[in-house]
């Protein structure tokens, strides 16, 4: 087969303890799925789970013990960072039951879901997309994926960010609006999930901005933290 120009190379995060490497297919994220998260931002109440999208290529992948590097992107001048659990899936399928759930997971892995606040606030107004505020190039840095069976119990895991060694957002993956098995059960009703998938599943509160020169550190206890610096 010939192609008008080179294909780009897949996308893959490496996984601990292996030298092979988990390719990507699809970035899918749950919108406030933290209570006190959904306060900060306006809302309230256990309202049903919602999705959004990022490109496979906005991944900044960050190796075990290294700081990754995000450029300040265009256009805006509020960039929040998000720290989230990660859910890599290993086995696709659709309308998966909450109970089946954990059979389908390969691993988790940290993650920041950076957002342009302020374009994502104008595009609220409007009552647009998010796109320009959630999409954008390297919007979605993540660590290694530690394969599920070595994550201990991941559904009672400390989660937690600093910025420049003071802490912004620190919680607990238990206190989750939607859990992990019950976010596959919503997803999966709505598109049918491949291997490869990645669900970052919401931030908790205490989110904030950063600009140029700030180091990010994050992490969910039993997961390898990820670090990324602001350029």
């Amino acid at each position: 087969m010939s192609y008008v120009f080179t294909p780009a190379a897949t996308v893959s995060v490496p996984v601990l303890g292996t030298a092979a490497r988990f390719p990507v297919h699809r970035i899918y994220c749950v919108g406030r799925n933290y209570e006190d998260h959904a306060k900060e931002m306006g809302f309230s109440g256990r309202e049903p789970p919602f999705f959004f999208m990022k490109p496979a290529d906005a991944l900044v992948v960050v190796n075990a013990g290294e700081t990754g590097s995000m450029p300040y992107p265009s256009l805006t001048k509020n960039l929040h960072h998000e720290i989230e659990l990660v859910v890599a899936i290993g086995k696709g399928g659709k309308d998966i039951k909450a109970a089946d759930a954990q059979q389908h997971i390969f691993g988790y892995a940290v993650g920041l879901d950076m957002t342009r606040r302020d374009l994502q606030n104008e595009m609220k107004k409007q009552g647009r997309p998010w796109c320009i505020g959630k999409g954008f190039d390297k919007a979605a840095p993540i660590g290694p994926i530690t394969p599920a069976a070595a994550a201990g119990d991941i559904g009672k895991a400390e989660i937690y960010l600093q910025v420049n060694g003071q802490e912004r957002q620190r919680s607990n993956v238990s206190k989750l609006i939607w859990n992990i098995a019950e976010t596959l059960e919503h997803l999966s009703a709505a598109w049918e999930l491949q291997p490869g998938d990645l669900i970052y599943t919401g931030t908790p509160e205490g989110v904030a901005a950063v600009v140029a020169g700030d180091t990010m550190h994050g992490g969910v206890s039993g997961l390898e933290p990820i670090t990324v610096s602001v350029k």
